[in-house]
């Protein structure tokens, strides 16, 4: 079945991106030079993409975790910006931020109803 596995980000600063996401979320990344830099887990992936010679248009990934209240403080512990607060959707709740870099992320936890 197909499912998404990579997303990519455009960045300015890669390394000041890459250490918010591994502080915020305890993600490991792998650096392909000074521009790039990615998660290589092999689930769904995250790269961030800071070359001027290939911009690419700014998505909206979603994370999923298991604790959201812990999530949102790691996030804003980390230098995150709230640009949705925490809200109900039918089987979760998530909220909205952006990184330092100005991109924008969702975070979500299952809750079946």
């Amino acid at each position: 079945m197909a499912r998404i596995s990579y997303v990519e980000l455009p960045v300015k600063n890669v390394a000041g991106v890459r250490d918010f996401y591994a502080q915020a979320f305890g993600w490991g990344f792998t650096d392909f030079g000074p521009e790039y830099a990615a998660t290589t887990s092999g689930d769904v992936d995250l790269g961030l993409n800071g070359s001027t010679d290939h911009a690419i248009a700014q998505l909206l990934p979603i994370v999923e975790v298991e604790d959201l209240e812990a999530a949102l403080a790691s996030v804003t512990a980390a230098g995150g910006t709230i640009t949705v607060p925490i809200f109900a959707f039918p089987g979760g709740r998530r909220f909205h931020f952006r990184d330092p870099d100005g991109n924008e992320l969702g975070v979500f936890v299952n809750e079946p109803e």
